[in-house]
């Protein structure tokens, strides 16, 4: 569970964070200080299932806060934690989870998580791609063999993208670096395409392959990746990550010094760490 916490007095929030760490040590929690901060959090790519929220803050109030986390996460469970009972007609308006009055109990914390109003469902994938390391797909945890080694590049540039559309062009830059793109090239290109989707078929995992007119893409819901758990702030994803990111590959380099700036300075709070962002 992603679990996000924005209270901009420091004590209130080091013993939210504390009691949501000793209910479950599995959490993946996020917390800060500054709304603006927790916002950048999730441009960056912190998908949040549950945020509990304090309602007057400097920044932003907790309502302006949950309007945008809704807006961007329609199913995204906000509890707020005030001080204050007269917001609740505001909470309730909004259609929220929880309203929990300070100071926090545990036990109150407990009793909102186990009765969310969009109850987290638990989603089991035959497809698991690993980015760690070396790039591999695994169906039913038995790795997918390719005819071609640029098809499973192919693949792998497309699960980089993370759900963003790749033209023909664009494809063909990235897989033949020294070519211009032409016709021919064109044609080898579909011929790896058409080859990624018979690879896939063979293992009934076609599924997570969008094809239109002139573009590409992955549904990353389709599949397990340690890339995208970890940019969701699972801890698990985060120590496994060793400096190393579809090593195989030259055009993967940005995207690895992306990870080491993002597990340095947003390193997401887990079961081994409880961090604050500082406040502005």
């Amino acid at each position: 569970m992603n679990i996000l916490a924005i209270d901009d007095e420091r004590l209130a929030l080091d013993s939210l964070l504390s009691k949501l760490k000793e209910i479950d040590t599995a959490f993946s929690i996020r917390g800060f200080l500054s709304p603006n901060d927790a916002l950048q959090s999730i441009r960056n790519g912190f998908r949040p299932d549950v945020a509990f929220l304090d309602i007057e803050m400097y920044d932003l109030d907790g309502i302006e806060v949950a309007l945008r986390l809704k807006k961007a996460f329609a199913k995204v469970n906000i509890i707020f934690v005030t001080g204050f009972s007269e917001y609740a007609s505001d909470a309730f308006a909004l259609h929220a989870s929880g309203y929990i009055t300070k100071p926090v109990r545990i036990e109150r914390i407990r009793e909102e998580l186990e009765n969310l109003r969009h109850p987290l469902q638990r989603v089991e994938h035959r497809i698991r791609v690993q980015t760690f390391g070396n790039f591999e797909i695994f169906v039913d945890e038995l790795p997918v063999q390719f005819q071609r080694s640029r098809t499973k590049e192919l693949l792998a540039y497309l699960v980089d993208r993370r759900g963003a559309g790749s033209t023909m062009a664009e494809l063909a830059a990235v897989l033949w670096e020294d070519r211009q793109y032409s016709r021919s090239l064109q044609n080898q290109l579909q011929v790896h395409i058409s080859d990624l989707i018979k690879s896939l078929k063979s293992v009934k995992a076609e599924e997570i392959i969008c094809k239109k007119r002139n573009s590409i893409s992955v549904d990353i819901t389709g599949f397990n990746c340690d890339y995208y758990r970890f940019l969701s702030g699972d801890t698990a994803a985060i120590n496994a990550f060793t400096g190393e990111y579809m090593a195989n590959y030259s055009w993967s380099e940005l995207t690895t010094a992306h990870l080491f700036t993002n597990n340095k300075s947003d390193k997401p709070l887990g079961t081994s760490e409880i961090g604050l962002a500082k406040k502005n």
